[in-house]
């Protein structure tokens, strides 16, 4: 019986593997772009950068070391120099594959960190698998920007498998929308008209700011902004500013606000500040062809008629005014309910009988129907 050779009794010893096959194995060296594995067998495996990963330019030697113990698949048994190479990503994709496929049927919430930021959506990884999320999945309201979530993490889950093609499709719509849905009922279920809540300014438009609420958006409009008047809400508000604001109406899911509080009234002692008789002084805020309107305080405006600005005859108010002039008037009418109040400069000017003559003469205008006339 013939003796066998060293090199016989090391082949007997070691055992056999192929193609295809997956092995578990002892990391025995580590460089930035390769790991050498013994895998048990005659020959070292050998498991590069790119069958490590997909993710570009990784420096193995911070991800794995010497004595990690590892699962791999065997690409080829001899790559032509009697080496052994291995693959890692792709085994991880084939157990990813089956995570995935067991996510999509159980629609199952993934989480993942958006690996790219694509022209046309998101590319997340899962085990190894790309998952895309198209741009018009990523949101319930459309995101041109998606910038804003590279290197975030999201939750989404699997709407389309299809290995054949590696096409797998993840959907994030859903799952903010039903979120928003679930946060909508729990604040509709907390609030009432004539709350005062807290909200963050989402967006500012010429016409008003939506208000987010916490589970809903509210409109503040923009006559609603102030008793006074705004000519600009973005000169006013910045999307990220904190308000405390009115729930002034509630109509299904639609919430109207406002800043407008009762206790800032400037009209709730108005009565008594200017009465008929009261010497007044103001700014004049705007002028039209008939009068120029003049700011007594916040919200509280009055007409200063052209018959009414001097003795002699004026053709129009821009003779003898102009905006941020101060005025020194008498109060000669005052409506509370319809919100109107006249003034005359004449009338601290002609004797008490021409006055009262005077007085006759004014007309009182509706403020809020010219002032929208403006507008």
């Amino acid at each position: 019986m013939s003796e066998l050779t060293f090199e016989q009794m090391l082949e007997e010893s070691c055992k056999t593997i192929h193609s295809g096959e997956v092995v578990e194995g002892t990391v025995i060296d580590v460089k930035p772009d390769e790991i050498i594995i013994n895998i048990g067998y005659k020959a070292d495996g050998i498991l590069t950068r790119n069958e490590y990963t997909n993710e570009p330019n990784v420096d193995l030697t911070t991800v794995v070391k010497a004595g990690d113990t590892m699962e791999v698949k065997v690409l080829k048994v001899n790559d032509g120099e009697g080496q052994v190479t291995l693959t890692y990503k792709r085994l991880a994709a084939e157990k990813g594959n089956k995570r995935i496929e067991e996510a999509f049927n159980n629609q199952e919430v993934l989480t993942a960190k958006v690996a790219q930021v694509l022209d046309g959506g998101l590319s997340v990884v899962v085990d190894e698998v790309r998952i895309f999320i198209p741009a018009s999945l990523v949101s319930d309201t459309y995101e041109k920007d998606l910038s804003k979530y590279a290197g975030q993490e999201i939750e989404f889950v699997i709407t389309e498998y299809n290995p054949k093609r590696r096409r797998y499709i993840g959907n994030r719509k859903t799952l903010v929308a039903a979120k928003k849905a679930e946060l909508q009922k729990e604040l509709f279920d907390k609030i009432k008209e004539g709350d005062v809540v807290e909200g963050t300014v989402k967006n500012v438009t010429d016409f008003g700011a939506f208000i987010d609420l916490g589970g809903a958006d509210g409109l503040l409009h923009i006559s609603e902004m102030s008793w006074g008047r705004v000519e600009n809400p973005k000169k006013v508000f910045k999307v990220g500013d904190k308000v405390n604001v009115l729930i002034k109406e509630i109509s299904g899911t639609k919430v109207a606000l406002s800043l407008k509080f009762a206790d800032a009234n400037p009209w709730k002692d108005a009565a008594v500040k200017y009465a008929v008789g009261n010497v007044v002084t103001g700014k004049v805020a705007r002028m039209t062809d008939f009068g120029a309107f003049v700011e007594l305080e916040t919200g509280v405006d009055a007409l200063l008629h052209v018959s009414q600005i001097s003795k002699e005859h004026i053709e129009k108010p821009a003779d003898a005014l102009k905006v941020g002039d101060e005025v020194t008037a008498k109060v000669v009418d005052f409506n509370e309910a319809d919100k109107k109040i006249s003034l005359s400069v004449k009338a601290l000017l002609a004797p008490e009988a021409e006055e009262s003559k005077e007085d006759a003469d004014v007309v009182p205008v509706d403020i809020e129907a010219v002032a929208a006339e403006q507008e």
